[in-house]
């Protein structure tokens, strides 16, 4: 389903081209697009040490802790010295800051807003294995090592264990640990060992959830498409994120098809699409270097982990060659779908050529949309 934002674009994209042609429109999709690509998103993430900060700027971020050439530092005294910038390896435009905890020597509470530069970053997640014992943008406070307070309550209290019970009271500790702070300014996660097998549990899809629907409209789009594949409603959340920018790539394919220059089209087309679909392989972490990192956590061979994978995507090299293979498996199936689909979103009105501008249009829509699915 197209939001409002979607369809406020497509109306301008529409009035350009009836005003100004059909490069003046490709060239309003492409800037739209290149905006989209470059949105910036920087993420603070502070606590103790020892509560698993660098790990979870690991976790996030899906690198191993042992990755020496990306991996943020971790141990159980303080690493982090200064504020340090950790790219995603996938969406480099978006960025978590590994922060040196309050208080420390370098970081005294009283300064520690103006050294770590507050205002630059979009939100805060404050990682503890304690309870929470404060300033004003949005905190995202998460409790980590759940799974580690569970356990012990269990081994203590033996058959009078109850986990429901065990996690009520740990939430209302960290309730009252937080009373001092703004209540509106502060949200508790609960997670476990902060490690990328475990991302899954207890509070983290929650915690998600939550980033994704408090950020601006224009950067919920990156934080989705770099969040971990940790669920399927994640996923599920992902494909249809990226299924809604079909529209602007098939437009570009129907606007390049009305440009009477032999090859322009064919050209343009084959260096978005190769650039798309590598995208898409990465938002999934079907890449090689995802699918490695993955095995390694996973402790299976990379082989197996092959064998099981069913997306066309799946450590695929992504290059013309493949490109034409599957168009060239396309060309006779137009399917009905594909190709409502493509009229629905391609404003085709005034553009000359009208036959030839559906048909690529439709086989870039069909393309992306068989690489999704």
């Amino acid at each position: 389903m197209d939001s409002p934002h979607d369809d406020e674009q497509m109306a301008k994209i529409k009035k350009e081209l009836e005003t100004n042609g059909c490069a003046a429109a490709a060239e309003m999709i492409q800037t739209y697009l290149d905006e989209q690509d470059n949105i910036q998103l920087n993420i603070g993430i502070t606590g103790e040490s020892g509560s698993g900060k660098s790990s979870f700027v690991n976790a996030f971020r899906g690198i191993h802790n042992k990755d020496e050439k990306r991996a943020a530092p971790t141990g159980v005294t303080e690493t982090t010295t200064d504020p340090t910038p950790y790219p995603h390896p996938n969406h480099p435009n978006v960025t978590l800051w590994d922060l040196p905890g309050v208080g420390t020597t370098k970081f005294p509470a009283d300064e520690y807003l103006k050294k770590v530069e507050f205002e630059r970053f979009d939100f805060f997640i404050i990682i503890s294995a304690d309870r929470f014992r404060e300033n004003d943008k949005k905190f995202y406070f998460v409790r980590s090592k759940i799974d580690h307070n569970i356990r012990d309550e269990e081994e203590t209290q033996g058959s009078e264990f109850n986990e429901e019970e065990t996690l009520k009271e740990i939430r209302e500790d960290c309730i009252q640990g937080k009373s001092e702070v703004r209540e509106d300014k502060i949200i508790t996660f609960h997670i476990g060992s902060v490690n990328s097998r475990k991302l899954h549990l207890y509070d983290f899809p929650l915690l998600e959830k939550t980033l994704e629907e408090e950020l601006p409209a224009h950067k919920k789009h990156v934080l989705l498409l770099a969040l971990p594949n940790v669920s399927l409603e994640i996923i599920i959340k992902k494909k249809e994120a990226l299924q809604a920018g079909i529209k602007y790539r098939a437009a570009m394919s129907a606007l390049g098809a009305a440009v009477p220059v032999p090859g322009l089209s064919f050209g343009t087309d084959m260096v978005m699409m190769v650039t798309t679909i590598r995208q898409y392989q990465v938002t999934f972490g079907l890449d090689s270097a995802s699918l490695q990192r993955l095995a390694q956590t996973a402790g299976l061979p990379l082989d197996e982990l092959r064998a099981v994978m069913t997306s066309p995507l799946a450590g695929k090299e992504i290059n013309k060659d493949l490109i034409i293979k599957v168009l060239s498996s396309s060309v006779v199936d137009l399917s009905l779908t594909a190709a409502e689909e493509g009229f629905r979103f391609i404003p085709l009105f005034g553009i000359p050529s009208f036959h030839n501008c559906f048909i690529q249009s439709t086989l870039t829509f069909k393309l992306f949309l068989f690489c999704i699915l």
